[in-house]
């Protein structure tokens, strides 16, 4: 049983589950402020579909790249995203099925408490859901044979959309809407292009087409500077529109965010990167909590 359950939480990155409703539910705060009106019980249904429906991804991720990442060589990053260090289908902790199963069973859930919605917020949720896990798979595929990094870009949408799903909950699409995509997604392909340069050992041997194997070390700090840069514009305009309170923490988010920056440009190292990315994530929770806070206050 011991070992079920550590290999479920290395499945769904269980350390990690407390920042995907907190970072939903930013979305979710953002429409209550903007349309007024306020629920516990919508702030704990939105907080489950975000839980669920991203678990499910991490999920379905191990699942398609379930024979490439048997081929792994440095557990480095293994060890930061699985609470227990390991990869459980290749680890043989859990089967192929199993792994799909759960997916199944946590996209699920989450379908079905966004079926609850009201309409038209119901259909925006599962639109952006099943959209997310198509680009997901589609992610992937791609990004085992490209020449340029169409599944990096085309691929983090899906994790761009999140928060905005979170807005749908309760608002519909509107320019607060698109405002929280331009100011999240350049920031998931900085995130992304980090999170390749860590684990470009591994990305090798798989054979992987990421940012640091398509245009080396240098290339790949480039992509994680530059995108950093287009996302600190963004959360001027963003944050400007959101007032004070958002200012501010977007202030706080944006220093860890260049201190990252900073480490991965001195560095250009699979270390580098790896001591970046607490300060990456730091700054996605501080952005998170910035936002609930100022609609709140």
């Amino acid at each position: 049983m011991r070992e079920t359950l550590a290999a479920l939480a290395n499945l769904t990155r269980a350390h990690f589950f407390f920042v995907w409703p907190l970072l939903f539910c930013s979305g979710l705060a953002l429409a209550f402020v903007n349309y007024g009106g306020f629920s516990w019980e919508l702030v704990v249904r939105a907080a489950l579909i975000g839980l669920f429906g991203f678990e499910a991804g991490f999920a379905l991720n191990d699942y398609v790249d379930r024979e490439y990442d048997r081929r792994d060589v440095n557990g480095s990053l293994t060890r930061y995203w699985r609470p227990f260090g390991e990869r459980p289908i290749p680890a043989g902790k859990l089967s192929p099925r199993a792994a799909f199963a759960i997916f199944l069973l946590l996209a699920g859930l989450a379908a079905a408490l966004a079926a609850t919605l009201p309409s038209p917020h119901n259909l925006y949720v599962l639109g952006i859901m099943g959209y997310s896990y198509a680009v997901e798979y589609f992610y992937q595929i791609t990004k085992r044979n490209q020449k340029i990094p169409l599944a990096q870009i085309v691929g983090r949408t899906d994790f761009a959309l999140f928060p905005v799903a979170g807005y749908l909950v309760y608002g519909s699409p509107d320019a607060t809407a698109l405002l929280f995509f331009l100011f999240f997604y350049p920031w998931t392909l900085a995130h992304l292009g980090a999170n390749d340069i860590a684990d470009i050992a591994n990305d090798r041997t798989r054979g992987m087409a990421t940012t640091p194997v398509l245009y080396g070390m240098k290339g790949a700090a480039a992509w994680v500077l530059g995108f950093s840069a287009v996302h600190a514009g963004m959360a001027l305009v963003f944050g400007l529109a959101l007032g004070p309170i958002a200012v501010a923490g977007f202030a706080v988010g944006l220093i860890l965010l260049g201190a990252a920056n900073y480490l991965i440009l001195r560095g250009k190292t699979p270390d580098a990167a790896m001591r970046a990315l607490p300060l990456m994530h730091g700054s996605l929770l501080v952005y998170a909590a910035a936002i609930i806070a100022g609609a709140v206050l």
